[in-house]
């Protein structure tokens, strides 16, 4: 229990919340934490700035063994492609949303992105695709949660939830 100041002037702490960092590696645990990122940018009045983090190329060898491994701009592309289409225009509403995409460790990225871009909270999922080309986001979240400068809400895909369709 937080103790109260003897003085009855004290009002109560306002939550402000202007800007979300929405990282997402395109699996069905990032579209929950959309979910709930656009939830609270609703409530809000808060925009959104949703981030994919694009990892060394080398970690997508199995997935290529018999073609070339795409370039660097197609890998960017593709990241581009799918965070404009990842929010379907009647879920965004009169949100707004900016796009993002780095290149790097996805827990280090999202940390960096989020003190460049002076977020107030980080909205997450905390497994990702569970294989081993993913991100997993799992021990991603776990980093980003230790090292970030805001709150950070991390969205289980199972279990009780918030928000629902």
């Amino acid at each position: 229990m937080i103790p109260r100041s003897e003085t009855s002037s004290e009002r109560p702490a306002v939550i402000t919340i202007r800007t979300i960092l929405v990282p997402t590696d395109f699996s069905p645990g990032s579209l929950q934490s959309t979910r709930y990122a656009l939830e609270f940018a609703r409530r809000f009045e808060a925009s959104i700035e949703l981030l994919h983090v694009i990892e060394d190329p080398v970690i997508y060898l199995p997935m290529f063994e018999s073609q070339p491994l795409p370039s660097r701009e197609e890998f960017e592309e593709y990241a581009k492609t799918r965070l404009e289409n990842w929010i379907l225009p009647e879920d965004q509403g009169n949100v707004v949303v900016r796009y993002h995409w780095r290149h790097g460790r996805p827990s280090h990225a999202i940390v960096k992105v989020a003190e460049e871009l002076d977020v107030d909270m980080i909205i997450m999922g905390s497994h990702g695709h569970g294989s081993t080309v993913s991100f997993f986001m799992g021990s991603h979240a776990e980093r980003v949660t230790r090292t970030a400068p805001c709150p950070v809400l991390t969205v289980r895909p199972e279990g009780h939830q918030f928000v629902s369709e």
